[in-house]
């Protein structure tokens, strides 16, 4: 599985269709219903922070960037980069200008420090080529050999 969301259109029935939808990985999509009151951001936002906490967008995947999520969906790409800027500011994501903006770790103190460091591990890992396998074997044998803190 990839960590970078990948931008899918779905709306087929062009510009008159009131729902366009784009999917950011796997199963999860989101979708703008033009015909709802609510602002394009706030329901954008909305299905990106229930993604996010409850675990479908796992902390580090990348999301799409601006232009191509704004244009899966039919909007202006200040209203996507608007969304990220909220995120941003809530702590659901992490954007690093031009490496893009990834889903952020999720907890408080030191679960959300653990996936950070994780996240650090797995990025090196894939610099050095390490397989999976053997970087989890690395890993559980440093957790058996560390003292155990009080």
């Amino acid at each position: 599985m990839s960590d970078e969301a990948q931008v899918t259109p779905k709306s087929a029935a062009g510009d008159k269709n009131p729902l366009t939808n784009a999917t950011l990985t796997g199963s999860v999509q989101v979708h703008v219903d033009a015909r709802l009151r609510t602002p394009a951001s706030e329901q954008l936002r909305a299905q990106i922070v229930r993604a996010v906490s409850g675990g479908e967008l796992a902390p580090g995947i990348r999301l799409p960037a601006v232009r191509a999520l704004a244009d899966a969906l039919g909007l202006a790409p200040n209203t996507v980069a608007k969304v990220y800027r909220e995120l941003e500011r809530d702590e659901f994501v992490i954007t690093r200008g031009r490496n893009g903006t990834t889903v952020a770790p999720v907890g408080e103190g030191p679960a959300r420090q653990a996936q950070a460091a994780a996240l650090m591990f797995a990025a090196r890992i894939r610099e050095l080529g390490v397989a999976d396998a053997d970087a989890v074997t690395f890993v559980e044998a440093a957790l058996r050999a560390a003292p155990h803190s009080s």
